[in-house]
């Protein structure tokens, strides 16, 4: 395995992610957007997700194929950012075609970071605009750490952050993981090395050696509160099944449990959507998608590295604060 050239999910070619954020509200919101519509799936771990527009993506229902997905901060109020997006696609002619109507279908995710410090008395919901800028905005290339939906996570005991990671398989498959990192857990020890680091490339988090969880932790901190839940989503350039694209989204939750400890809790609402471009063929040697699972859950490891690494302080000091 090798990273792709930008080490971003959008060395998946067809895919565009951009940013919304505001530093007061301490929040923001990051869509990512196909060129053309294309197969998403997703599997749901966490024990309190906040989600829109997931049942559809079951592959016994009607529509196989969407435009966008977004990730949010924002709690409930953060499901609102998946309304700008559809109000940029539709004004662009995109969606599902009813009739003379088009109807842009966009999946959803949120986190909870609305104890994070930021100013959360508005009296319009401010994450629709969030969503519609993150769209208009969208690109091949964007920033990670203290960016979009990342923008007022946080981890255990540092900042957390919006991260990404791409890889290159040998049979010429490229997989990329997206990732906005709010976990009730740790990602590093004591020292700052993270749990990804076994499955690091070229350094790009520290090119420190692993570490290991205490096997004494217990939850504190920030979140006594309850802030969390890591949301991601995996893609693909492979044609894949809906089905498929669901096995890949469970595989990659392995790599959210490698990285992040402990992970998939009651109270969180981890989450991973998975997106299949269908630009190139998956290899016979790989009908079956072990490669690309494997592929999908060592990616989103080092995403979640990669944006806790990158991230800024705010309401806890960040990695480079205490590591750096």
């Amino acid at each position: 395995m090798r990273a792709g050239p930008r080490n971003l999910i959008t060395d998946v070619a067809g895919l565009r992610v951009g940013n919304g954020q505001d530093a007061e509200l301490r929040s923001g919101a990051t869509v990512l957007v196909g060129d053309a519509p294309f197969v998403a799936g997703v599997h749901v771990m966490g024990g309190a997700p906040g989600t829109r527009e997931t049942d559809l993506l079951a592959p016994d229902k009607l529509v196989q194929e969407v435009d966008a997905l977004v990730l949010s901060g924002g709690s409930a109020f953060g499901l609102d950012a998946a309304s700008g997006v559809t109000d940029g696609l539709r004004a662009a002619g995109r969606g599902f075609a009813v009739g003379d109507q088009r109807v842009p279908i966009v999946p959803a995710a949120i986190l909870f970071d609305l104890l994070n410090g930021g100013d959360k008395g508005w009296d319009d919901n401010p994450y629709g605009a969030l969503g519609r800028h993150a769209l208009d905005t969208a690109g091949v290339t964007f920033g990670i750490g203290t960016e979009g939906a990342g923008y007022g996570a946080t981890v255990m005991d540092i900042a957390g952050g919006l991260g990404s990671a791409s890889v290159v398989l040998d049979n010429g498959v490229t997989v990329g993981a997206l990732v906005a990192v709010n976990a009730i857990g740790r990602v590093c020890d004591d020292e700052g090395r993270f749990f990804a680091a076994p499955w690091e490339l070229d350094d790009e988090f520290g090119g420190r050696t692993a570490g290991c969880l205490d096997p004494t932790w217990e939850p504190g901190g920030k979140h006594d509160a309850g802030q969390a839940t890591t949301i991601a989503i995996v893609a693909t350039d492979a044609t894949l099944t809906q089905a498929q694209a669901t096995r890949m989204a469970i595989a990659a939750h392995d790599g959210m449990a490698r990285a992040i400890q402990p992970s998939h809790t009651p109270m969180d609402g981890d989450l991973v959507f998975a997106v299949a471009t269908g630009a190139t063929s998956l290899p016979e040697t790989d009908v079956h998608g072990l490669r690309l699972g494997h592929a999908a859950a060592t990616c989103l490891s080092r995403a979640i590295a990669r944006g806790v690494y990158a991230a800024e302080s705010g309401i806890l000091p960040s990695w480079r604060d205490n590591h750096g």
